[in-house]
């Protein structure tokens, strides 16, 4: 991964987090998501999965990037003493399970504590460790429903739009899982000590919303859908189809872009309905989609490029890869033959280090121990 141009890589340079150990506790979504985005930026990831699991993997599924592997079943003995051996030398441990799993399995915050009073237990959930729903399953479209963000999300008149789970799973779950995480890590250095960290999908979607709830309190926000200037309600912050099919992002919020948009448009911002009056909107709303209904996607493209119209194309995931922009800063790598984002943030003096195929067998236990011991436990 090459730093952001301007930047000086320095010899050896593994990232901002080279040196943690993290124990990752194999499971599904944010979790392992949580633990990818510490290894990009240079920790140490084991994760532990069940004897078998690479086995039945599906063809050409891939573990998540940037780890090693053990295999332990921690329904046995042998297996929650190996997970113990491993937190006597870690920094932080993830986990997945609904509340009480790892606590069966002889796992729990308190016999991780015994081994390693310094250790940063990291749980994620849905619903979080405590409240009514907590034993109980969910997926991100429900964590998200009853926070009130689904409602805000989707078109006048029509039901909540479903959104990918990046908004519950990785947003308000993963992403706060690792901020946690790193939260936690900078206070053991004054205290010494470790704690657990709750890192609840319905807590962090509700982080996210921040800006909507101080909206609403404001007097700022419809809680209609459809309605509101960010929720496709204003027509100058939707999208647009193009005559071959395609589509046109428009951002122009501001009133010196909105007139720079308008003009590019080849429209008269004088005969136009004024911008900020939502009766006008429906108005504005014909003129802009019969204006970008009468060119191509590429034409509009080339119309808005370095113009402040704040417009741009909507692009597959295949064209974002091979757009100038995100090529010029290798936004999208390739690892192994696949194509997935690059690290992120970046690090002018420890850049993240280069991302690494997953290996191609687990690692032994003894191994693991060993160079951990080797580096200084």
């Amino acid at each position: 991964m090459s730093p952001v141009p301007g930047m000086r890589r320095e010899p050896g340079a593994g990232g901002p987090l080279r040196g943690v150990r993290v124990v990752e506790i194999a499971g599904l979504g944010p979790a392992p998501h949580a633990t990818l985005l510490l290894a990009d930026l240079g920790a140490d990831v084991v994760r532990v999965q069940r004897p078998g699991a690479a086995a039945r993997r599906a063809p050409g599924q891939q573990p998540p990037r940037g780890r090693r592997i053990v295999e332990l079943d921690l329904k046995t003995a042998e297996g929650s003493s190996g997970v113990l051996a491993l937190v006597a030398r870690a920094d932080v441990l993830v986990e997945g399970f609904r509340p009480g799993v790892m606590e069966r399995a002889g796992l729990g915050p308190a016999e991780c504590a015994a081994a390693n009073p310094r250790l940063v237990y990291a749980r994620m959930t849905g619903w979080g460790q405590s409240g009514p729903l907590a034993p109980t399953a969910g997926h991100d479209i429900n964590y998200i429903g009853l926070t009130g963000v689904l409602d805000a999300i989707g078109r006048k008149g029509a039901p909540p739009t479903v959104p990918l789970n990046l908004v519950g799973d990785f947003g308000g779950g993963s992403l706060y899982l690792a901020l946690g995480v790193l939260a936690a890590l900078l206070e053991r250095a004054s205290s010494g000590c470790g704690q657990v960290v709750d890192a609840a999908i319905v807590d962090g979607t509700s982080s996210l919303a921040q800006a909507i709830w101080a909206l609403r309190g404001a007097g700022r926000w419809r809680d209609e859908r459809g309605t509101n200037r960010l929720d496709s309600g204003a027509p100058f912050y939707d999208t647009y189809r193009t005559c071959d099919g395609g589509h046109m992002a428009v951002g122009a919020l501001e009133p010196v872009f909105y007139e720079r948009f308008v003009t590019g448009l080849g429209l008269d911002p004088a005969s136009l309905p004024p911008q900020d009056d939502p009766a006008g909107w429906p108005e504005l709303r014909e003129w802009f989609a019969k204006a970008f209904a009468s060119r191509t996607r590429e034409e509009w493209t080339a119309t808005f490029v370095g113009s402040d119209a704040c417009v741009t194309p909507v692009l597959s995931f295949d064209e974002a890869a091979e757009h100038p922009h995100l090529a010029a800063r290798r936004t999208i790598v390739e690892v192994d033959g696949v194509r997935q984002p690059a690290p992120a943030p970046r690090f002018s003096r420890t850049p993240a280090p280069d991302p690494q195929r997953p290996p191609p067998e687990p690692a032994g236990l003894d191994a693991v121990l060993a160079t951990w011991a080797e580096s200084g436990a």
